[in-house]
């Protein structure tokens, strides 16, 4: 792929950016090609070297505010016609309530994968708090002779620290899941509303 085709397919894509965003990394991967060119490679290996445009465009959309994004399509819809208004402001007893209760679903979704996060993570501090004390608890066993009880103690405090070691595996992986989760449906709603009008 030339420069040129490269430098189009990724405007494409960026499509939904301001316009002084957009011209801005264009320009950058324009003078990093040329740069690459300058240093004796051809256009194609030039191109080749940063990275596919899906890539690239990845990374700029994640890189670049929402507030931006959604303030550029807003700005770039047609004027409303007047019967067009009219019948947002007629309709809005039925579609208000049906928007604020979407976000709220979705909001309430958020918040309760963010509670099991935490509720995971308060039992697994817990289990090795419980485990230091069962260890600490064996000690007036043994001062009062009962090696039964000290064993026990002990027996206790080592399954709860060996709970504590798995479950802290579980809420490691699953604070990362719900981060990624989290980062890849903003970056969708990104891509969505990036994406040209037909």
């Amino acid at each position: 792929m030339n420069k040129e085709a490269f430098l189009a397919e990724l405007g494409g894509r960026l499509s939904g950016l301001p316009e002084e965003e957009l011209a801005e990394r264009l320009s950058f991967y324009r003078e990093m090609i040329e740069d690459r060119v300058a240093d004796g490679q051809s256009e194609e290996e030039a191109v080749a070297a940063i990275g596919t445009v899906e890539d690239i465009a990845q990374q700029i959309t994640a890189e670049v505010p929402l507030g931006k994004i959604v303030g550029e399509k807003v700005r770039r819809n047609r004027p409303r016609k007047g019967w067009e208004i009219a019948l947002l402001i007629l309709g809005a007893p039925l579609w208000l309530p049906l928007l604020i209760a979407g976000l709220a679903i979705v909001l309430s979704v958020y918040v309760v994968l963010w509670a099991l996060v935490v509720s995971l993570w308060a039992v697994d501090l817990s289990l090795g708090a419980a485990a230091a004390g069962c260890v600490v608890s064996a000690v007036p066993y043994l001062r009062a002779g009962s090696l039964a009880g000290a064993g026990t103690a002990v027996g206790a405090g080592l399954i709860c620290a060996g709970l504590a070691i798995l479950l802290f595996h579980l809420c490691v992986w699953l604070t990362k899941a719900v981060i990624a989760a989290a980062g890849k449906t903003l970056l969708g709603i990104k891509a969505s509303l990036m994406k040209k009008e037909a």
